[in-house]
């Protein structure tokens, strides 16, 4: 490690300004490597013509020159098989910096987000994250980095992960600069404040606090001018050179060199002490930047400050009982045994026919209506409103499934509470099929979040709260349910992500269809320590060729005494009838065990769920 260089680094940035690089993947590009490269992986095979990016900056009057690694973690070079090659990649990035960069200036190892989503929001968690940092850090340690950029970060839960593996790895002396990158309000991607990103930023382990990519420098002034009333650690500033237009299929950046050493000249007099550029900036950039910087120097002090406490914020409201979000929640809470029937929003504006149906499932006393959100990847009416149109016109209360294959995280939120306003309480969160399982193969999928990802941002509203921990003025009273598959091949996958979810805010949940009962017991039992109410799916089998359809395209397990008997009916109404007996004789053996059934409706025959039913009615 270079702690005197580091050192020499935090004495210097205490008492004056200083200028780092600009763009790598920018000047890249402008040299021809094609954007489906792994960047980072040209520290490899083409390691001359990264030097020469570096030499060009030097040469511009950088004084810190940054590794071309911003993507040289696990989760980033798995993407293009590459993640033998972490350590090489990492290691190479740094001698080609230092090769360029002799004496003349400190190399930074640039760190950039993992490019998954971590808990709450996704999968891996903060432990998880904060190992693949240190695995990167360590590699650019070890190769002699003088101080580390961790840059672009767009959630504080993971760059607060990064700054700790910097330390785990580095230890408390060492250089470290902490960027996140904002939006064209000032706000973190997720709505955090820049007053909320600032104080968070302000109590983490890093040297140095601020902003770089964005939108472009008028934006960053302005952010950097309110950071400075919430810190008193010195800030950096590295803006992209606007936002970048398409000509003729290349993407590019139109803010000037000129343009952008003025608000450089604004910037240092709000108090930056770090400058530099990020995407779109060239050595010309920086070459300005540095008279401006010059013509600072020395005596430049930060303009006086005055760290403003924080006033009193709304908090987190609590959470309203699930007894008294919706009628499906007060029979849950009271231990009542409820029944679903599942209706799939119609492929047209006609929703008649599904009314209808419910109708006819109220009045033989069941107690929700399913509605599937895209089933099978697949293009129908609005299940949001097709469960407002069967409460308002069948008078029973729906269940809306809600997947994230079609929205981003800000339609998810506009689109819950959207539910809320007209009465859609009861969810199942669930992340959705992909496109290639529909009729529009090659449709867009959006995957910001998984299901996990989901019950943690529909908590977070009940509780009256953006995804950035914002106060949004008023709260949700959403029931959180959750999908669970006890026949998963993965079943130890299946345990984790289920405890996820329980632990993010699930109510209860429904499961696939069933048709094992020792299956289920077994899936029970292992849940027992998170439990929650389990509603089973029921699935009524129309014909053997349904059953072979369900074990081996949809990897339900169907014992082989029902596939039998399944096989022996033939005619299509005996396998009407057969399918009919075999979930009547399900839910009965498992109306003991769990808290409701959720009963299929078989290619709209409302009738087969609404017999099935009849198993639970007084004989």
């Amino acid at each position: 490690m270079s702690t005197n260089r580091a050192r020499e680094f935090q004495e210097q940035i205490a008492r004056r300004v200083m200028v780092a690089d600009g763009a790598m993947g920018t000047m890249l590009y402008g040299r021809g490597v094609f954007i489906n490269r792994c960047y980072d992986e040209l520290n490899l095979s083409s390691p001359a013509l990264v030097r020469e990016i570096h030499e060009e900056y030097v040469k511009a009057g950088a004084e810190i020159i940054e590794t071309n690694t911003f993507g040289a973690n696990r989760a980033r070079l798995s993407a293009y098989g590459l993640t033998e090659k972490l350590k090489p990649i990492n290691q190479a990035g740094v001698r080609l910096a230092r090769e360029a960069a002799g004496d003349a200036a400190f190399v930074a190892g640039a760190v950039g987000p993992l490019g998954i989503r971590i808990e709450p929001l996704g999968p891996t968690s903060f432990e998880e994250a904060r190992a693949m940092f240190r695995e990167q850090i360590e590699a650019l340690l070890e190769a002699g980095a003088d101080l580390l950029i961790l840059e672009t970060f767009s959630v504080l839960n993971e760059l607060r992960e990064a700054v700790h593996a910097a330390r785990d790895a580095a230890g408390d002396d060492f250089a470290v600069v902490a960027q996140v990158t904002i939006d064209d309000y000032g706000n973190l991607p997720d709505g955090a404040t820049t007053e909320t990103f600032t104080r968070r930023l302000d109590e983490m382990p890093a040297d140095v606090v601020g902003l770089n990519c964005s939108a472009g420098p008028k934006v960053m002034l302005e952010t950097v001018e309110k950071m400075a009333r919430y810190t008193r650690k010195p800030l950096s500033a590295m803006p992209n050179a606007g936002h970048p237009a398409t000509v003729e299929g290349r993407k590019l950046y139109l803010c000037s060199p000129e343009y952008m050493a003025q608000y450089g000249r604004r910037m240092l007099w709000a108090g930056v002490r770090l400058i530099g550029g990020c995407c779109g900036t060239t050595p010309e950039h920086i070459r300005l930047l540095r008279a401006e910087a010059r013509s600072l120097q020395p005596g430049h002090e930060r303009l006086a400050v005055t760290v403003e406490e924080p006033a009193a914020r709304a908090q987190a409201l609590p959470e309203i009982p699930a007894a008294a979000k919706s009628r499906l929640g007060a029979k849950l809470a009271e231990g009542r045994f409820v029944t679903f029937v599942e209706i799939l929003p119609p492929r047209g504006v006609d929703a008649s026919r599904e009314i209808a149906g419910a109708r006819l499932c109220a009045e033989r006393g069941i107690d929700c209506i399913n509605v599937p959100d895209g089933p099978r990847a697949s293009a129908r009416m609005s299940a949001q409103v097709t469960c407002q149109l069967i409460q308002q016109q069948a008078g029973i209360e729906a269940v809306l499934h809600f997947c994230c294959r079609d929205r981003n995280i800000l339609g998810i939120q506009s689109e819950l509470l959207g539910a809320h306003a007209v009465g859609v309480r009861n969810l199942i969160c669930i992340t959705g099929d992909p496109p290639r399982m529909g009729a529009y193969p090659a449709a867009t999928a959006v995957f910001d979040v998984d299901s996990i990802g989901l019950v943690n941002i529909v908590s977070s509203l009940n509780r009256g709260l953006d995804i950035g921990g914002n106060p949004t003025g008023s709260q949700t009273s959403l029931l959180i349910g959750v999908g669970a598959n006890p026949g998963a091949l993965n079943l130890e996958e299946e345990l984790k992500r289920f405890e996820w979810k329980v632990q993010g805010g699930a109510e209860y949940a429904v499961t696939q269809p069933v048709f094992d009962i020792g299956l289920l017991e077994r899936f029970l039992r292992r849940i027992e320590q998170y439990r929650i109410p389990v509603i089973a799916g029921l699935w009524p089998l129309t014909s053997h060729r349904n059953a072979e359809f369900m074990v081996n395209e949809l990897n339900v397990p169907v014992p082989a005494g029902f596939m039998a008997r399944m096989q022996r009916a033939d005619t299509a109404e005996k396998a009407r009838r057969e399918g009919v007996a075999i979930a009547r004789e399900m839910l009965l053996r498992l109306r003991p065990i769990v808290a409701g059934a959720q009963l299929s409706a078989p290619f709209g025959r409302y009738d087969m769920a609404l017999e099935v039913a009849a198993a639970l009615e007084p004989s």
